[in-house]
């Protein structure tokens, strides 16, 4: 039993000095509100000491897993103020079996996880200014603990290394006993340390941030942690002998019911390169809540021996082909871990394969190349300037040589797919992006010419594609003006019928979209009906009503020139009135035509 209290209760304590309360021997124990009883925080597996964490990350992707058992004596004791005289134990034992683990990333990160099984826990329930102290019993999960470590500076084999890290506690323990106060706790910490020929040392300071509580009258909560710790290696590096000193403070009410510090003394050997066991034991040496009279802990490890790196280049010595000489990765055996060859431009090919090793260059099958600066190749696209037909565009290969490195043109109209409206049609420039690229609508009709019936007159849409574009009433031939309807007259007269102007409106139109129509013949005729004397001056009579009709609508007269044949030029048989109808009829006969001149440019469409 040491000579300083565990634990001082003041009230409960002055209590029991000064005026004894009424007796409460039938009461029942006061259940304790939940706290986390234990000051030992074990390091992660794969570490070199038992509760302080190391510096390092042990190899990239090597998992160490730990068994660990942790063993405590009286760790809450019940004491009386005025003769220090021990009235029992509130846990006077307990056994708390751990599963270990780290994973170490990169040599730089490792992340780890503890989970603590209280196995065995007791205590004497023992009375205290008139209260009673429940004491725990059977086997309780404690709070699952995960962590993470960065480091800063060092490797595994360095005699300084510096590292900062945190631990997460989560409340899955029992929150009415003594393995959890049930709720979140969280530890950032500094270690630093590092590792020679002959020893291994390791020291953290760290802040454990946990709930503020109070337990008999003394305040427990935010805490500041130190840790140190020294390990002399024997047996090769095998066995390792040293002591460490923990020491936990909180912050809230700094005095020696509030101050925890453990000293154990430690061994650990290992047994093949992957298997290590230890064992540690050591006094309490202050009256804190949770520091025991007497701690033993012994652990079992899965922790693959890192290989000594004498250059320390982050490559173990058994896997450097240069040991003592820093150097690089590479996948050749015989040339992993050994320094770089020269490379005086630093483009990645050594001097001795570059033909170029004063300028930086790049790669080239070509010997005489290899390690050169790349030929010239304004438009980057891959294709150098001396074999690109469109150096400043870029563009695709081609197996033509007047259109490699020029941008792809599937029509090939000279506007390139990516400014192509139609880029599978063959088309014309146009400033319109909708256009560009696409076939001219020679009669601006707004229907493209490989979609217009009637390319060469302005129309209107039909569902029917041999009718699409074309007029609805006139059409243009290479020798007549043919109007699907008749131009109506009174009856026995010469006079238009108001009906027939929208037609005759047409038939201006079409005249005057054609201008290469140099002359057309008006001519008139009938049915046989009547003599032929009144047939000739009625169909000559029509013929110039129409005449004056499309002079009067804008069409120059030097253009018409109007002619009546009477009845002598039937369409169809005069025997019936449907073939009558026929031959009472106007037609226009082109007479002369100059070269037909698109109204829109044949170049590019403006």
């Amino acid at each position: 039993m040491r000579p300083c209290s565990f634990l001082s209760l003041a009230a409960a304590l002055a209590a029991l000095a000064v005026a004894p309360a009424p007796a409460r021997a039938q009461d029942a124990p006061v259940k304790p509100e939940g706290m986390a009883l234990s000051r030992f925080v074990p390091a992660p597996a794969g570490d070199r000491m038992f509760s302080v964490p190391s510096p390092f990350a042990a190899g990239h992707l090597t998992p160490h897993v730990m068994l660990m058992a942790d063993y405590a004596s009286n760790p809450l004791v019940l004491r009386r103020a005025r003769d220090n005289a021990e009235i029992g134990a509130v846990v006077s034992d307990q056994l708390t079996f751990r599963l270990n683990a780290s994973l170490p990333l990169w040599n730089r990160v490792s992340l780890s996880l503890d989970a603590p099984l209280t196995a065995v826990q007791s205590g004497e329930s023992p009375n205290g200014g008139g209260q009673q102290f429940a004491s725990p019993t059977g086997a309780d999960l404690g709070d699952l603990r995960v962590g993470a470590r960065v480091q800063l500076h060092g490797t595994y084999h360095d005699p300084l290394q510096v590292a900062v890290g945190a631990y997460l506690w989560l409340p899955t323990g029992a929150d009415d006993s003594f393995v959890s106060d049930g709720s979140v706790r969280a530890m950032p910490y500094v270690a630093v340390g590092g590792r020679t020929e002959r020893l291994v040392w390791s020291s953290a300071l760290g802040t454990e941030l946990r709930r503020s509580q109070s337990f008999g009258g003394v305040a427990q909560g935010t805490m500041l942690t130190l840790g140190g710790g020294v390990g002399l290696l024997a047996a090769d590096g095998r066995l390792q002998i040293g002591p460490e000193l923990t020491a936990a403070m909180v912050l809230e009410d700094i005095s020696d019911r509030t101050v925890n510090a453990e000293l154990l003394l430690d061994a650990r050997y290992r047994f093949l390169p992957f298997l290590e066991a230890g064992i540690g034991l050591g006094p309490g040496l202050t009256s804190g809540i949770g520091t025991p009279d007497l701690r033993v802990v012994a652990m079992a490890a899965f922790t693959p021996e890192q290989p000594t790196d004498q250059d320390r280049d982050g490559i173990g010595d058994p896997e450097d082909a240069c040991p003592k000489v820093p150097g690089v990765r590479s996948d050749d055996p015989r040339k992993h871990g050994c320094p770089p060859p020269p490379d005086r431009d630093n483009d990645g090919i050594p001097d001795g394969e570059d033909a170029c090793p004063l300028v930086a260059g790049i790669p080239s099958d070509d010997p005489r190349k290899h390690g050169c600066p790349p030929p010239p190749d304004r438009d980057n696209d891959g294709i150098v300037d001396a074999e690109d037909a469109c150096p400043l565009v870029a563009g695709v290969r081609n197996d033509d040589p007047r259109k490699n490195g020029c941008p792809p043109d599937q029509d090939e109209d000279g506007v390139p797919d990516s400014e192509d409206a139609c880029p599978e049609v063959k088309g014309v420039r146009s400033k319109d992006p909708a256009k560009n690229g696409c076939p001219r609508d020679t009669d601006g009709d707004t229907f493209r010419d490989d979609k217009d019936a009637c390319p060469r007159e302005k129309g209107f849409a039909d569902p029917d594609p041999e009718k699409h574009g074309c007029p609805k009433a006139v059409r243009v031939t290479d020798k007549n003006v043919v109007i699907l309807q008749q131009v109506q007259f009174d009856t026995d007269k010469a006079t238009i019928k108001p009906v027939s102007d929208p037609l005759l409106d047409e038939v201006a139109q079409v005249l005057k979209e054609h201008p290469e129509i140099v002359l057309i013949e008006i001519q008139g005729h009938t049915d046989d009906r009547g003599t032929d004397e009144h047939n000739r001056i009625l169909s000559q009579n029509r013929a110039n009503s129409v005449m004056a009709a499309l002079v009067r609508r804008g069409i120059d007269s030097t253009r018409l020139t109007a002619q009546g044949y009477g009845r002598d030029q039937p369409l169809d048989d005069n025997k019936t009135e449907a073939g009558r109808q026929r031959n009472r009829r106007v037609q226009f006969n082109i007479i002369k035509k100059a070269a037909y001149q698109p109204q829109v440019e044949t170049g590019e469409d403006r």
